[in-house]
């Protein structure tokens, strides 16, 4: 009977299953069955067809740079269910300086449809889903459909259709699958090795082999990737994304697509086989596009020297600018305690330069994405720095001394203080301008951070050469100290009015913190501030009562102790603090949005002029320049008449990413600014010391280019 009944079903369905195709404008989209029917509790294959316009495309699971997933979302009836696709292999998209992924032409996406055990033979079940497809050419377009796919109950396993049967195999057969073939990757420097190796790939052609991620933040879609051949396989030398960088990415999973094959394949971080390379060519060295990039060692330590000398002048050094004019003052004419002053201060300057330059070195060879400013990226520096600078403006005060008693005995262990001090005035003065990024510094360290140590520390020290050249030749030039006033009851004065620039530098860092590790940090580090303050004045008492000729050991001993616990809880207490959101610094005038490389890619793929600007809370320059040259009313309306968009790429707190793109730019620190056109084409980089008209004349170029 129950074969009589199947009998009877396949007659009178002879039309198997049936969907209406449906036109969304740029494809064509419809649902096919692999059967012309199916039975209660049977699986069958059915598929997404697409049939795209020409010079039109959709997309792969990971679009690349840009674009969305094809998605199919099912409103199926109780008991029924249907898996993900199976997705083909896709094929490369290169839109300008993007790289995209998906498909052109026709293509499938298969997927499998269960049916429940008590569907009831001889019922047609009609089942809906809905499409959403980006379909892209110049422009992209999201389209849509509402699709279905009437599919008859029959009491056995319904036939093959004819049309549809042998496509959808052949796509299953075609997709990337599983091979057994063994993965393991491995960051050095600013590239990652992807090694694979087995039996599928045993004396295979790896000439055109290419690895898709399935991430989209893994890597660079639009870097090459350079093959390296073994005898049991290869290995691709890959650009990380941004997720990569972040360690997001903690293993890399993806398809390999060679000689008319695809291979599904996981890797997980450890050593690389020998055997995935060796035999072939080594990998192509990537070019390098970056501003500075072709500069040479001479140029790089001119530009370094340069670059010194201007810094000088930048707002993030003035406060320190405050400490080396009382430092001179008080010479008067003593003409060789300025010069002596004068070379410890160059030698704090140097010394510093090459430290900091040192272990910049030494943490971006062993694979760390850091820049110059490194050191106020993290909280607990910036913490820690300003209750420095409050000890400093503190001393400036005269809540105590530092190297000598209030009545100034011991003239020997004055002067070698004041030497001392002068060293560290120049260890300051380079921690505290490090931040800042002055004319020509970007070119030279970025060239400096790709070259050999040595060239490297060459380039620092030049830059070092040209901060501290200014206070050292006026510490030799007898005519500029003989007119300085002489040494008096003013110089008293002075010194106090000086220490309000290191107030406001302790504002200023507080305000980075904040930026840093939130509003709740402001408690914390104000409380830190309020306990080293009371540390220096019971420091400042028994300073008086040593020099009144009294031991004052407890005096001493509480200020030792409260001292360690205000730097110490300074240092700890940032580190707990939940993260706020930064506070915003621009006018009203101007609307920016948060940077992403998925932003800039969407915004580049619609045409629109794109202003970048790279920047840091703690880069004074920076907000110099945003005060000044951006947030005005006149890159507001040039931003809005070219349909332009504002995107800010933040550095306060340590971003690999953002490492990662100034580095590709030649820079090693911010600010860096790029335009990019409506057009597409490599971006403009403006001055790092805007004004106005640059930045509306930069964006009204880009909307023509």
């Amino acid at each position: 009977m129950r074969f009589l009944l199947g009998a009877l079903c396949a007659v009178l369905f002879t039309s198997g299953a049936f969907a209406q195709p449906v036109n969304t404008g740029h494809l064509t989209a419809e649902l096919v069955s692999s059967t012309r029917g199916i039975a209660p509790g049977q699986t069958i294959r059915v598929a997404l067809r697409q049939q795209i316009q020409k010079d039109w495309h959709t997309y792969w699971r990971n679009p690349g740079d840009s674009g969305e997933a094809t998605k199919l979302t099912w409103a199926l009836p109780a008991g029924w269910s249907a898996s993900e696709f199976t997705w083909p292999t896709p094929h490369r998209l290169p839109v300008g300086p993007l790289v995209n992924y998906g498909y052109s032409d026709e293509v499938l996406l298969p997927l499998t449809l269960t049916a429940p055990a008590d569907a009831r033979p001889g019922e047609t079940i009609t089942l809906t889903a809905k499409a959403q497809f980006l379909v892209c050419a110049d422009i992209c377009i999201p389209e849509d459909a509402d699709l279905t796919l009437a599919l008859p109950v029959t009491a056995s396993p319904a036939a093959p259709d004819p049309t549809w049967s042998g496509k959808i195999s052949k796509a299953l057969a075609d997709a990337p699958k599983p091979a057994g073939l063994a993965g393991a990757f491995e960051k050095q420097g600013d590239v990652v090795k992807l090694a694979l190796t087995g039996a599928a790939l045993k004396g295979a052609d790896m000439a055109g082999a290419y690895f898709f991620p399935f991430s989209g933040s893994a890597i660079d879609h639009a870097k090459p990737q350079a093959i390296e051949r073994g005898p049991e396989g290869l290995t691709l030398t890959l650009t990380p994304g941004y997720g990569f960088q972040s360690g997001e990415v903690s293993q890399l999973g993806g398809v390999l697509a060679l000689e008319g094959k695809a291979y599904e394949v996981v890797a997980t971080p450890g050593p690389l086989p020998a055997a995935a390379s060796g035999l072939g060519p080594p990998p192509a060295k990537l070019a390098n596009g970056a501003a500075g990039a072709n500069l040479g060692l001479i140029p790089a330590v001119i530009l370094a020297f340069a670059g010194g000398l201007i810094l000088n002048l930048m707002p993030c050094v003035f406060p320190v600018l405050a400490m080396k004019a009382a430092s001179l003052a008080g010479h008067g004419g003593a003409h060789g305690d300025a010069r002596r002053q004068g070379l410890a201060f160059g030698a704090g300057v140097l010394a510093t330069f090459l430290a900091l330059a040192g272990a910049l070195i030494v943490v971006r060879a062993a694979g760390g994405e850091v820049g110059w400013g490194f050191q106020l990226q993290n909280p607990a520096v910036v913490a820690i720095l300003a209750l420095v600078m409050l000890a400093v403006a503190l001393n400036l005060s005269g809540v105590y001394e530092v190297g000598t008693s209030l009545q100034g005995v011991g003239s020997g262990l004055a002067a070698r203080g004041g030497v001392t001090g002068a060293f560290f005035t120049g260890v300051l003065a380079v921690v505290v301008a490090a931040p800042c990024t002055a004319p020509f510094m970007g070119p030279a360290i970025g060239w400096a951070l790709t070259q050999a140590p040595i060239a490297a520390l060459a380039v620092f020290l030049g830059l070092g050469i040209g901060f501290a050249a200014p206070f050292v030749a006026v510490a030799y030039v007898p005519a500029l100290i003989n007119r300085l006033p002489k040494p008096g009851p003013w110089m008293d004065v002075f010194r106090k009015a000086l220490a309000f620039p290191m107030y406001g530098a302790v504002a200023w860092l507080v305000w980075v913190l904040t930026v840093q590790a939130g509003a709740d940090a402001v408690p914390r580090i104000l409380g830190a501030g309020i306990l080293l303050a009371l540390a220096l004045w019971i420091a400042g008492a028994a300073q008086r009562q040593h020099a009144l000729g009294h031991r004052p050991t407890g005096l001493a001993a509480a200020a030792a102790i409260l001292g360690l616990v205000a730097v110490a809880g300074g240092a700890v207490w940032p580190q707990y603090a939940e993260a706020g959101s930064a506070a915003g610094s621009g006018a009203a005038e101007l609307e920016e949005q948060t940077y992403s490389p998925e932003k800039l890619a969407a915004l580049r793929a619609e045409g629109r002029p794109v202003l970048v600007n790279y920047t840091a809370a703690w880069c004074v320059s920076c907000q110099v320049n945003d005060r000044v040259a951006l947030s005005t009313k006149a890159v507001s309306e040039a931003l809005a008449r070219n349909n332009a968009v504002y995107l800010k790429a933040d550095w306060t707190k340590r971003d690999p990413q953002i490492a990662t793109e100034l580095a590709a730019f030649g820079r090693a620190g911010v600010p860096l600014y790029l335009v990019y056109g409506a057009k597409g084409g490599e971006p403009a980089i403006l001055p790092s010391l805007l004004t106005e008209g640059i930045v509306v004349k930069a964006i009204d170029a880009a909307a023509a280019s």
